[in-house]
């Protein structure tokens, strides 16, 4: 059996690597289907480290030649991709989502039929066969946690590699690229928490895309704070962060859910920066942006409504952690299913009974 991977962009290796483990387990052949950009020299280092094997492709008009001449058993996509009925010609496409937010998009991405999609949990298959009856949907749970559920992080190695103070609590604070908070922030908003170690775990839009670019400023002002920890380009997953971390505050993004389904404390900042476009009479445009279910998942969080709220709630989650427990733990299945260490394992016994 040969799998290729199509990986458009850095940030959809995390939910790749437990698959792809498996599969070489298995002495499954597979191969990264890189896009050439800013960022390449980072990616080929990361790929040697990983020991992928990788090709490189300018666009998707190259990688669906690349694909046809292959003729592998199975492609990945965390997304949609436009050339589907020529790659069905001689392979399967199989589509695993790169995050479990509240953005409308984790539905809307279905709408070109792929062969299989595996998702998180019964709830959202559920949704999606409601939306997509005649495409097939499975339930294999979030393999992006796999690693952390089987214990192959080290949070005293991490503390370590980050240059943290093991004596200190760490924040993680985790914000998606739109809608953000990160124009909120004050421009010396570390110095206010200079008891913690604070880890900034941006988007990888946020340091790759010139139109965020005064996000990046605000960014590397912070990384100056002597307990600060900016992740740079190659600290691509989320994983170690959120092993290592002890509270999370973020936004609309899925680190926010990720880390509450490890029933940790999190703080979910409802002050954002929104465009012209997206406010007063256009607000529509936010709401759509959002999951139906946005409302609903908002309870998995306290909320700060403004920054001069949040060290008061950072203070409250360190000292009562499972607060909220009982509700992170009611929603951490319609959110991301089976949380066992095992959903690396079923995507790949599908993939095997399939061939």
């Amino acid at each position: 059996m040969k799998v290729i991977f199509d990986t458009k962009s850095l940030y959809y290796l995390p939910q790749y690597l437990p698959v792809n483990k498996e599969l070489n387990g298995i002495d499954v052949s597979t191969i990264f289907v890189f896009y050439e950009g800013i960022h390449d020299p980072i990616i080929k280092q990361l790929a040697l480290d990983s020991d992928l094997s990788s090709i490189w492709v300018k666009n998707e008009e190259e990688a669906i030649d690349f694909y046809e001449k292959e003729q592998a058993d199975w492609v990945f996509f965390a997304n949609s991709f436009p050339y589907l009925d020529r790659l069905h010609q001689v392979s399967r496409s199989a589509q695993l989502g790169h995050g479990i937010g509240p953005k409308a998009s984790y539905y809307t991405k279905s709408s070109r039929s792929m062969s299989v999609r595996f998702v998180e949990g019964d709830y959202r298959k559920k949704r999606l066969e409601k939306m997509f009856p005649d495409d097939e949907f499975v339930d294999v749970g979030f393999c992006k946690m796999d690693p952390i559920l089987n214990g192959e992080l080290s949070k005293d190695d991490l503390l370590k590699r980050y240059g943290l103070n093991k004596q200190r609590l760490t924040i993680l604070y985790a914000p998606t690229f739109y809608p953000s908070s990160i124009e909120k922030f004050p421009k010396d908003w570390p110095a206010d928490f200079q008891d913690y170690n604070v880890i900034i775990k941006p988007h990888y839009f946020s340091i790759s895309k010139k139109q965020y670019s005064k996000q990046l400023s605000l960014l590397n002002r912070w990384s100056e704070f002597e307990n600060v920890y900016l992740a740079k380009t190659e600290d691509y997953s989320l994983l170690p962060f959120l092993e290592v971390a002890d509270v999370l505050v973020s936004d609309a993004s899925s680190a926010l859910f990720e880390f509450a389904i490890l029933n940790k404390p999190v703080i979910w900042c409802d002050f954002l920066k929104l465009r012209w476009n997206y406010r007063g009479i256009f607000s529509y445009k936010f709401k759509r942006r959002m999951d139906q279910d946005y409302g609903d998942y908002a309870a998995i969080a306290v909320h700060a409504k403004k920054y001069q709220d949040l060290k008061r709630l950072v203070e409250e989650q360190l000292e009562s952690p499972k607060a909220l427990e009982s509700i992170r733990l009611e929603l951490s299945e319609k959110l991301a299913g089976k949380l066992d260490g095992y959903s690396s394992k079923r995507i790949v016994e599908y993939l095997t009974q399939k061939i």
